[in-house]
């Protein structure tokens, strides 16, 4: 990671839609030489992929949940299998195994109180090797995650 690799990160992460030609622009470089780097960040997996970030809002999701999860054993098994079934349930968003009183954390987005009732009570209840849930409901968001912060380099 170099300066300029840094300088196209930053970019991307603020518009991922801007052609080659603006990108190459706003960070200094010809097109064919920025179209190049992107292209080894895509191969060396600093990219992972692009995607659009939608309103939550407006897609009819009102509520932002986080939902903390405490397992009954932290056996190898137990966490395997808890992590393949949320790996398969499209309605959580992020799930993160934490250290403290609970196991993971998990982000889920839903469009109302009664639509996130029916998921705890019909899905995460019934995930496996749970001991207890805690759900943690987000008032408003401060500051929304925009990418991250790339350490300047050298």
């Amino acid at each position: 990671m170099d300066r300029l690799n840094t300088k196209i990160l930053a970019e991307l992460q603020k518009d991922s839609s801007a052609s080659i030609g603006v990108l190459a622009e706003r960070v200094g470089l010809s097109l064919s030489a920025c179209h190049r780097r992107i292209k080894i960040m895509e191969a060396d997996g600093i990219i992972e992929g692009y995607s659009a970030r939608l309103n939550r809002r407006r897609v009819g999701l009102e509520l932002l949940l986080f939902i903390e999860v405490k397992l009954r054993s932290q056996e190898n098994e137990c966490l395997n299998a808890f992590e393949q079934a949320v790996t398969r349930m499209p309605e959580i968003l992020e799930c993160h195994m934490i250290s403290g009183d609970f196991s993971y954390l998990l982000r889920v987005a839903a469009e109302n109180t009664g639509s996130y009732e029916q998921l705890y009570r019909q899905r995460l209840s019934t995930l496996p090797h749970v001991a207890e849930i805690r759900t943690l409901m987000s008032l408003s968001t401060v500051k929304p995650f925009s990418g991250f912060h790339l350490p300047p380099t050298g």
